[in-house]
C-alpha cells in the first residue's frame, strides 16, 4: 500500500548541509549565477556562511559578526564590496566566462 506524504510533513530543504568542502561551494555559486536568479544570488552567500560558520565567515573578512548578519539578510542590498570580502573569506572567486551559443 503506498502512502500518501503531504507536503507540510516534508522536511526543510537546508543547502548549507550539502555544502561541505570548497568545491561544494564553488559548484554551487557556479550553479547560482548560471541561473541567472538575482533573488538566489542574493541569498547564496548567506547559505555559504551558514554552511562555514558565520562567526569564522565573519572574522576571516573583516566583518563584526553583526554586520555580516545585516549584509547577508534576504532584505538587504549587498554591495560588490561586500561579496567580494565575503567570497575570498569562504575561499572562493567569481569568474566570468563566455556565454555559450
Amino acid at each position: 500500500m503506498t502512502r500518501k506524504i503531504k507536503a507540510t510533513e516534508l522536511p526543510d530543504f537546508d543547502m548549507a548541509k550539502y555544502l561541505k568542502t570548497d568545491e561544494d561551494v564553488a559548484n554551487y555559486l557556479t550553479l547560482v549565477l548560471a541561473e541567472n536568479d538575482p533573488a538566489e544570488l542574493a541569498q547564496a552567500p548567506g547559505t555559504i556562511a551558514r554552511a562555514r560558520g558565520r562567526t569564522a565567515v565573519a572574522r576571516a573578512s573583516g566583518l563584526t559578526r553583526e554586520a555580516l548578519y545585516k549584509a547577508l539578510r534576504l532584505t538587504s542590498h549587498l554591495r560588490f564590496d561586500t561579496i567580494a570580502r565575503v567570497c575570498t573569506a569562504l575561499g572562493v572567486k567569481l569568474v566570468a566566462q563566455p556565454m555559450q551559443a
